[in-house]
This record gives structure tokens, sequence and C-alpha cells, in this order.
């Protein structure tokens, strides 16, 4: 019986460390995502070298190690090979990462050599489709038709009874034309004055608005594709949203901390890209665009330079679609970071756009109505912490919430100045 306890607990403590083995082993992919990705691509040269197949260029798995840990010790130390790598890329120094131990460089090494670039596929019933045709003009051709289809009836119905009266002898009045007819000439011009007058005060009313407006880019940027699909967050390329009145354009070095290493655009059959008329978008060539703007050598991997050494970039001229008079007074950091309103509550479904547009109207009773209607988040926010009563109220239940024309929101000076 001892015997069989024995073998029995040798069995457990055998599966015991091999599952022990198994869950301390490091995993490679996640290792390069926090510490390479930024810099390298397993299969495309970027800031620094491809690394699949590294193991086999280099000396020894335990330069790599060393090299890993300290790059910049080994060009010092005047190794050979260190030198060569470091003059190859333009004399810039790997970043060292001391705390990475053997293992872990292991599973790097193995995670990049096992990688496989991703395939997009078809999807069910032979491919992606172009966005649907607008057809409206279709419905105002049939419209047409149908009313010259109705005169033409009510013309033939005339002509027939007035043969009729003549054959059985029946008196028949001349028909007054209608551009004559009185009741007609009244209704037409009350028509008219109806038409005219709203045209005219809508006109007003809507003078220096632009909902709706989708101006054409000098780059084809889709929202849906890094907002959407990527999950990219809105205040990595707005940083200016929390923190400041403006929500701010992102310049072209922040496309580029991505787009080093994405030079192509892999989605084209999962999601083909269009513009607001239905021409499709080539992804990839869009990026080039970016390169030309930003200065980036894609051959080289490096910046072009001017002769005095500055990189030869220019800013992208975005088009502004967003646009108050200039009279009003708004803040994206009260919005944001105060009053917590989120980016789709104005912007609409931004996520989901290719070419943005302006989703809102942005006029004046569009932002009352919302002042009036938005409840402020008293609780953990110390920016309202001054207002006591309402504390005590919403404690006590006497308030349900705070709206934003509570403490003062429909006042003029708040957004005119």
């Amino acid at each position: 019986m001892i015997r069989r306890f024995a073998q029995r607990a040798f069995i457990f403590f055998s599966v015991l460390l091999i599952n022990s083995t198994a869950i301390a082993q490091p995993d490679g992919k996640a290792l390069f995502t926090s510490n390479c990705a930024s810099c390298h691509h397993p299969v495309k040269k970027s800031t620094g070298p491809a690394l699949q197949g590294v193991d086999g260029r280099v000396p020894s798995k335990e330069w790599l190690h060393k090299w890993v840990r300290n790059s910049a010790g080994m060009i010092a130390s005047g190794d050979e090979y260190a030198q060569k790598i470091y003059n190859e890329y333009n004399k810039t120094a790997m970043t060292a990462f001391p705390n990475l131990t053997d293992e872990e460089i292991d599973a790097i090494v193995g995670y990049v050599n096992s990688y496989k670039a991703p395939t997009t596929a078809v999807p069910a019933g032979g491919g992606a489709t172009a966005p649907k045709e607008d057809n409206t003009w279709l419905y105002g051709v049939l419209t047409g038709i149908l009313f010259l289809l109705g005169v033409i009836l009510w013309r033939v119905n005339s002509g027939l009874r007035r043969a009729a009266h003549q054959k059985e002898g029946i008196p028949t009045e001349d028909e007054i034309p209608l551009y004559r007819n009185k009741v007609v000439i009244a209704l037409t011009c009350i028509v008219v004055f109806i038409f005219c007058g709203y045209w005219i005060v809508n006109g007003a009313i809507e003078m220096g608005r632009q909902q709706n407006y989708q101006p054409e880019q000098p780059i084809f940027y889709s929202h849906k594709v890094h907002a959407g699909i990527n999950q990219v967050n809105c205040l990595y390329c707005h940083a200016g949203a929390e923190k400041s009145r403006q929500a701010m354009i992102p310049s072209a070095n922040v496309c580029m901390n991505c787009h080093m290493q994405i030079n192509e655009y892999t989605s084209e059959e999962t999601h083909p890209l269009y513009t607001a008329e239905g021409v499709k978008v080539n992804g990839t060539e869009e990026i080039k665009k970016l390169y030309d703007y930003a200065g980036w050598d894609e051959k080289t991997g490096t910046y072009k330079r001017k002769p005095n050494g500055e990189i030869d970039s220019r800013p992208i001229p975005w088009t502004k679609i967003h646009n108050l008079a200039d009279h009003v007074y708004f803040n994206h950091s009260q919005h944001v970071a105060v009053g917590k309103v989120q980016c789709q509550q104005c912007h609409g479904d931004i996520q989901n756009m290719d070419e943005v547009y302006q989703f809102s109207p942005l006029s004046m009773g569009w932002c009352i109505n919302c002042h009036r209607q938005t409840k402020v988040q008293f609780e953990s926010n110390n920016y309202y912490s001054i207002f006591e009563k309402y504390h005590k109220e919403l404690k006590s239940g006497e308030r349900e919430g705070v709206t934003v024309e509570d403490i003062g929101g429909l006042e003029c000076q708040r957004c005119h100045y």
C-alpha cells in the first residue's frame, strides 16, 4: 500500500511539475508587443531590422542575450558585429532591456520566427461590394412622368366629355385656361409666398452653419478603420480634448508612430474604402501620401533631411469641418474631462465613419437644449464640490440630478464674451 501511495505521489508531483513549467513559460508575443513592437516588425524592416531569423544572423545565442540587455556596452567594447549594426542604422543605439531574462529573449525569438503575416479573408458571397447607388433621381423622374400622365388623362377626359356633349346637343361652356383661373392663381400665389417665406427665414437661421458638411481631405483618413476596427482611442490622436480648449489635430509625427511599420493597407477585402461618391480608394496609396508629408523615406527607413539637417516635412493641410462663430466660446476639456461627455454625443457615430462629416447642427438652440437636459456628474467630481446645497439635496433625495442649467449653463457669458 505504501508502494502504491508512493507511485501516485510521484505521478502527481510529476504532472504538477510539467504544468508549472508550462505555466511559467514566457509569452513571446506579449513580450514582443510590450518591448519590441515600437521599433521592430517580425518580417518587415522598420526603425530597426526585421527580427525573423535573427538568431541565425548573429554570432551566437549568448551574443544576442548580451546585445538585448546592453547594446551600447557591446558597441563601446569594440564588438565588430555590434558596430556593424550600429553603423547600418545611422548610429542609433538600440534601447537596452536589462530586465529581460534569457528565457524571455528566447521566447521573443521563438515568436518572431513562427510569425506569419495575416491574410485577409474573402467575405462570403465572393468579395466586397461597392456602396449602394442613390436612386433618388429615379424616383424624381418617375414622379414627373406620373404627373405628366395625369395631366394628359385629364385633358383626354375633358375632350371626350366635350365631344359627348356636342353629340347630345348639350351646350358646353368654354374652359378657362389654368393660367387665367382665379382659384389657381390665388393658390399658386399662396404656395409661392409660403415657400419664399420659409426659404428666407430658414436661410437666415442656418446662416453660417454647415451640418452634414463633408469636405474632401488631402489624405483619405478612415475613422472607421482606426477608431472602429482597430480600436485606437480618440485621445491618442486628439490629446488636447481632455486638457485644453482645442481637441487638437494630430501632426504627421503622431501618425508615423504607427505607420513607420504599417506601410500598406491589408484590409481591402474585408473593408474596402470608398469616398462618399462611391469612388474606390487605394488605402496603401493614402499611406504613401502621409510619408510624403512626413518626409519619410520608406526604402531607407529614415526621415529625409534638408541641407541644414532639419527633417524635410510639411504639415498636412486638413480642411476644418466643425466651425463655430468667432463670438462663441467652447472648451473641449470642460465637456470631456469635467462633464464626461462622450465624443459621439456631438460628433455622431464617429467610429463608423470613413469620411467625417459634421453630425450636429452646432446651433445655439442645440447647445441650450443639451444644457437643459444633460445631468452633471456630481459624484466623485471635485470640480463641483463648491455646490454644497445640491450635494445635500442629492443625498437627501430631494433632487434626482443636477443639469448644466442648474449651475448657470444658460447664462450668456458662459458662451459669449
